[in-house]
């Protein structure tokens, strides 16, 4: 898709590239009429192409309920035609989640700036959840730093290319990005507004190691991986969240906790996201003893020392994950 230095929909003058995908790509633009910068995303002309970006403005206009920026989401301005191509106008954000871990050298951010990316993450599922909308592609890459220079932070979700009703999945759809997805949707299931939370919880785990938990390119090499360790992330992984450098103490076990609630296998005891926003996590008072399973209906959880963590990781964590996946593949 060749458009450099062209002018789409007669009022946008193409300044830069800023990604591409199946779909086709996405531009940096200038509104000739206001000489604002815009983001444009550019659809392939193909039929299937048409039929998905259809798809897409029509999640996107129930997403007009919200307000995009109390609801951490990209402000969309509407959509135009340029020859047989649509295109999407989006606000311009300045930096993808991704590159901004890569450029902290893939070391993982401090528990302080971890805190508030990830409840503002959280504050965008509970707003798509009130309208019944899930996103279906919850990564790294589809969350943008609205401004990398301003503190605290802000973030917002964008690409909703893949996002449905909830009250629309069919068991079977295949959405999302390997490595990413929920269990229940590799595997086939009826999913809902839970495996956003699925793919958040490996969104949390890149934000406190900087690398992505799950390897390989296919379903089968994560699932492979997922239940030959019983859901057990490595021991790189809980050393790197666990590190004191990051934060307090008692921030890293809280990190960990939330975690292992955002990854719980069987979606209908995945966490909220009105639990996750209530969690000890996002309150620093927080003493080092603490029930955070109650709302979920299992065993309390105590806290213990560093040394302690994976043994407590693999006696609490790792035999419901077992069950639940042998029970499914089986």
């Amino acid at each position: 898709m060749n458009i450099k230095r062209s002018i789409l929909g007669n009022h946008y003058k193409v300044e830069a590239f800023l990604g591409e995908g199946g779909f086709g790509i996405v531009a940096k633009c200038r509104d000739t009429r206001t000489n604002r910068a815009v983001a444009i995303k550019v659809n392939k002309s193909r039929p299937d192409i048409l039929q998905q970006a259809k798809l897409e403005i029509f999640i996107l206009e129930q997403l007009r309920r919200l307000d995009p920026d109390a609801a951490n989401i990209v402000k969309w301005d509407g959509f135009f035609q340029d020859g047989e191509r649509v295109c999407l106008n989006f606000e311009l954000l300045d930096q993808c989640l991704w590159d901004y871990i890569r450029d902290r050298n893939n070391k993982g951010l401090p528990i302080s700036e971890v805190r508030p990316i990830l409840g503002q993450l959280t504050n965008a599922l509970s707003h798509l959840g009130s309208v019944g909308i899930v996103h279906a592609d919850l990564k790294s890459r589809n969350i943008m730093v609205v401004n990398r220079h301003e503190s605290p932070i802000k973030v917002k979700l964008i690409d909703f290319g893949l996002a449905c009703p909830a009250s629309a999945v069919m068991p079977g759809d295949r959405v999302g990005t390997v490595g990413y997805c929920a269990p229940e949707v590799m595997l086939g299931l009826p999913f809902n507004e839970a495996s956003d939370m699925w793919s958040l919880g490996l969104v949390a785990v890149e934000l406190g190691t900087g690398v992505p938990l799950y390897p390989g390119n296919e379903d089968y090499d994560v699932l492979k991986f997922i239940i030959e360790t019983q859901g057990q992330p490595p021991d790189h992984v809980l050393d790197s969240v666990m590190k004191v450098r990051r934060g307090p103490e008692n921030g890293q076990r809280l990190f960990v906790s939330l975690i292992k609630q955002m990854l719980a296998l069987d979606a209908n005891q995945r966490i909220t996201p009105s639990e996750v926003l209530r969690h000890p996590f996002f309150d620093p008072k927080s003493s080092l003893c603490i029930d955070t399973s109650s709302t979920r209906g299992q065993n309390p959880v105590v806290f213990q020392q560093p040394s302690n963590l994976k043994t407590w990781f693999c006696q609490r964590f790792l035999p419901l994950k077992r069950k639940f996946f042998l029970s499914t593949v089986a």
